[in-house]
């Protein structure tokens, strides 16, 4: 029993003082995944968040998909889901969550952080103080949890903020920007005109509706719009729509996106609980009669507010041009996409999208602040201009800044290193390496490893794939669109295509053979050659002989235009680095099958190509002469893990026919070896929406499930049977000593070849 008596003075509350090495502040994405990679470092970490779970915008409470760089499979961005953790984060959710339960998916990210000893995490806990040492070094911070009724005093040698408003960097003083620069600041010729389009984006509110099979009446409270017919925006609600498909219910960029939060937050609930009065009672949509709202937000997601100025400020044409900086650290590929700041009010389109041809590569000195020597930056608040942020700001391109940061952290106090310090030129290639060790996949930038002993290696295999044909399933699909089929082709040849095909009538069908005009992205911006084939009545084969001799590795399109007389052969074969795709419309993100922007704004003009979702994109059953051989063993040595555009699949993949493929790694001489690392394929074009979408599969196909490995004894060292990860990382007890590795991998789909990216071995546990 506790008794107190009356006190004169004020009391205080219960106060912890907490030391550590760094301090996040933040728990969306991008802070989980900075805190995770630290701490998988042995950094010791605080992860503070002020909501009761993680995840922010991609949290149960807001219910927002988790996407970037493959725009939800609308753009021409070629195997481009992010790498590393946040890739490891979404296999784990699809082998759990294939529904995309959000209740869920706030559980992966609960255990992700859970399983790390080294994370402290503070749940309901608000940072609302910052103590510095010195004008530009933070020393604490000081946060409040309400459910606890604990004030907090966190010191560190490192903070990160990734709070969305960047609640620390603004307290400790660091320059900050809010709203849209003019076009002639940074020569952005989509900046926005301000006083018609707007300063800012808004926030966004979601809700769901269920059907209970039953009439349900609807009284809307007072507080509802009673206009929701006048909204321009009511042309968008189709019934049952619910969910991320609502993030055109927007509002609040005309106010301050910070202090005017909660007055934003009110305006959406008048305005969903008056589209839903307007749904059950205008007469409108009789269909609703047995619907009821299931849930609605309690706080909006937010797109914007303060970017804070880093030692360089991505801006439009480092997105556009693709530009590589020396420092290059994370990749985006979500189109530049702004919103008029009037929202559900305006007249203007929901949003305006201009993609790019690929994806781009944003540079380290984006994620910490100029001014304080100790502050790192992560999520939508890095160095970027309003117009560069309108692409960088979503989610999984968040998330792939946070590993790096959390990557730097681990640099930085192991060598008693200032951020800046960092991102010297001598010394941004050790972050470099730690990264793409683990996946990151830093576009165009093949570091050599020097501590990886399988470079030294002699590789051999049971058997190398070989696309000579791509066998007919006697499926027939519809030329509704241009319909191209990918394949990586080598130098000093010319290829012959055989095809067959089925028309409805006499009529004729063109084949484009196209390529990409640089090797930095796949876009198909450039016709090799044409031909015309005349066809008659019934099923018939083609050949289309090429008379280019093709001097340098790429990727080429093989291209049936579009004619809605002419069925095409499918097969239910499938290979890593092949693929088909359309020139199809996906209005979602702006794709209309061509982007033809305004001449003078610095975007380009070009044709969109995307796959099917699966089980669609089926490739287009052909010959090929001479046969594709894009797939050695060799490609091991290599230190991309994804197709790139230069050409190369980057994979071994075994024949097709070869059931338990065997991969032989050889040296002259013993090797200690502590830690193996396997990179198996999964599926990179898939974009893995995180909530909301149901897949069909809760692997990726692609990946193998089951494999052994076997030293120069053949004693088996290691054995896995239930493998759904991109990434394996084998740590040995006690190093193996031998001069062979067998690995025997067992084929799973009998459509799929096995396939490998990439083994690495090293003496030392880099964990």
């Amino acid at each position: 029993m506790i008794i107190e008596g009356f006190e004169k003075s004020i009391r205080e509350n219960k106060l912890l003082l907490l030391r550590t090495e760094l301090v996040v502040v933040g728990g969306g994405l991008a802070g989980v995944c900075t805190a995770v990679v630290a701490a998988r470092e042995g950094v010791q970490v605080i992860l503070v968040q002020d909501r009761p779970v993680l995840g922010g915008n991609a949290s149960s409470e807001v219910r927002l998909w988790a996407l970037g760089a493959t725009s939800s499979m609308g753009n021409n961005n070629r195997w481009a889901r992010e790498g590393g953790l946040i890739n490891e984060i979404l296999l784990d959710n699809l082998k759990r969550n294939k529904d995309g339960n959000p209740l869920l998916f706030d559980t992966i990210l609960l255990e992700k952080v859970y399983e790390e000893k080294n994370i402290t995490l503070l749940l309901n806990t608000a940072v609302y103080e910052v103590q510095k040492s010195n004008d530009k070094t933070i020393k604490s911070v000081k946060a409040f949890c309400s459910q606890n009724a604990t004030t907090y005093q966190l010191e560190a040698p490192f903070f990160c903020d990734s709070s969305g408003d960047g609640i620390v960097a603004f307290q400790a003083g660091a320059s900050f920007r809010m709203g849209a620069e003019t076009p002639e600041e940074f020569d952005e010729g989509f900046a926005p005109n301000v006083e018609d389009y707007g300063n800012l984006l808004g926030h966004s509110l979601y809700f769901y509706t269920k059907d209970l099979c039953k009439p349900v009446e609807y009284i809307a409270p007072s507080f509802a719009i009673n206009n929701a017919a006048e909204l321009p925006r009511i042309r968008n609600y189709r019934l049952n729509e619910h969910g991320c498909n609502l993030w055109w219910v927007e509002y609040g960029g005309r106010l301050d996106t910070i202090h005017q939060s909660e007055e934003i937050k009110f305006e959406l609930w008048k305005v969903v609980y008056g589209i839903w009065d307007y749904v059950k009672n205008s007469g409108k949509y009789p269909e609703s009669e047995n619907l009821t709202l299931e849930w609605v937000g309690t706080i909006p997601g937010k797109r914007e507010s303060r970017r804070f100025e880093g030692d360089y400020m991505l801006v439009q044409k480092d997105i556009v041009d693709q530009k590589d900086y020396y420092d290059r650290v994370a990749f985006g590929g979500w189109a530049m996409d702004l919103h008029p700041a009037d929202g559900i009010y305006s007249e203007h389109n929901s949003c305006t999208q201009w993609h790019t041809k690929g994806v781009y590569s944003i540079p380290y000195r984006c994620y910490y602040s100029k001014d304080i020597d100790n502050l790192f930056l992560a999520g939508r608040i890095i160095s970027a201009s309003h117009v560069a942020f309108g692409s960088s700001r979503v989610m999984l391109t968040c998330s792939h800044g946070g590993q790096a940061v959390g990557k730097a952290v681990a640099l930085c106090l192991k060598n008693k290193w200032t951020p800046r310090t960092l991102a010297e030129e001598d010394k941004i290639g050790m972050l470099q390496l730690a990264l793409n060790r683990e996946g990151q996949s830093i576009p165009r930038l093949n570091l050599e490893d020097t501590s990886d002993l399988i470079q030294s290696a002699t590789i051999s295999s049971t058997s190398e794939l070989k696309i000579g044909e791509i066998k007919s399933c006697g499926e027939w699909k519809k030329l509704k669109f241009n319909m191209a089929q990918i394949l990586p082709l080598a130098a000093n040849n010319t290829y012959i295509f055989k095809v067959k095909l089925q028309a409805s009538e006499e009529t004729s069908i063109t084949l484009i053979l196209k390529r990409s005009s640089k090797k930095t992205h796949f876009t198909p911006d450039i016709d090799l050659e044409s031909k015309t084939f005349q066809l008659k009545k019934g099923i018939q084969e083609i050949t289309f002989s090429s008379d280019k001799n093709i001097d340098e590795n790429f990727y080429a399109y093989v291209c049936f235009m579009q004619n809605e007389a002419v069925d095409i052969m499918l097969s239910d074969e499938r290979f890593i680095g092949v693929m088909t795709v359309l020139q199809k419309e996906t209005p979602a993100v702006s794709n209309y099958g061509k982007q033809e922007p305004p001449e003078n704004i610095g975007i380009d003009a070009f044709d969109f190509w995307t796959p099917e979702k699966m089980p669609g994109g089926k490739n287009i059953a052909m010959t090929i002469e001479p046969p594709v051989e894009n797939f050695s063993s060799q490609n091991i040595l290599n230190n991309n893990v994804r197709p790139t555009a230069d050409g190369y699949s980057n994979v071994w993949q075994a024949e097709l026919n070869d059931k338990n493929s065997e991969l032989k790694i050889s040296w002259w001489e013993k090797q200690k070896i502590s830690m193996l690392r396997l990179f198996f394929d999964c599926d990179f074009d898939n974009a893995l929406p995180s909530v909301f979408v149901t897949h069909p599969n809760a692997e990726i196909p692609f990946t193998v499930k089951k494999y052994k490995i076997y030293d120069d004894k053949k004693n088996m060292i290691y054995e896995k049977s239930d493998n759904y990860q991109a990434i394996n990382t084998v740590v040995f007890d006690e190093p193996i000593n031998t001069n062979e590795l067998t690995i025997i991998l067992a084929k799973k789909d009998e459509n799929i070849p096995v396939g490998l990216y990439k083994i690495s071995a090293y003496s030392e546990n880099y964990l």
